[in-house]
């Protein structure tokens, strides 16, 4: 087996999309950085979402909670500041951005290139992360830009 010195730099190169995750409604509604997220089906169309264990957001999924996944654009470092120190249970997440909501009342970044409403089906824990499988259920591209994407220098953390 490979130490991890050998195998983290090779680990950080598996490319990820920038996304941020919304959940919740009402004064509840929060948002997040999330970058581990794949597609899982066809048909049913499904996506991946790895979410760090004891997080709180993990807990609100685990219970069911629909979310939304916005797509960042390669110019839109704005959103990628803005989510990246997160936020506590609670506290505003959304201040200074436009929001719309779903039919299920969670936040849509309406600057987005566009998002996926999701609703989580299963999980499986994976380390120090739990990963879910959601259905998607609604969603809209409304820019051609490109996503953003994330390259890690190493893959042992963020």
């Amino acid at each position: 087996m490979s130490k991890p010195e050998a195998i983290d730099p090779i680990l950080g190169r598996i490319v990820s999309g920038i996304y941020i995750l919304t959940v919740g409604s009402g004064s509840k509604a929060t948002g997040m950085l999330a970058s581990w997220v794949m597609q899982a089906g066809f048909q049913p169309a499904m996506v991946s979402v790895a979410i760090k264990q004891g997080r709180y957001v993990c807990e609100w999924m685990t219970a069911g909670q629909p979310f939304i996944l916005n797509v960042v654009g390669e110019s839109q470092g704005n959103l990628l500041k803005h989510f990246a120190s997160g936020f506590e249970p609670g506290e505003p997440a959304f201040e200074g951005l436009q929001i719309h909501h779903c039919p299920r009342g969670v936040p849509i970044l309406s600057d987005a290139l566009g998002h996926l409403e999701c609703e989580p089906v299963s999980h499986v824990d994976s380390g120090d992360h739990r990963i879910f499988v959601a259905n998607v259920v609604r969603g809209e591209l409304k820019d051609q830009q490109r996503p953003m994407v994330h390259i890690r220098n190493n893959g042992s953390h963020y």
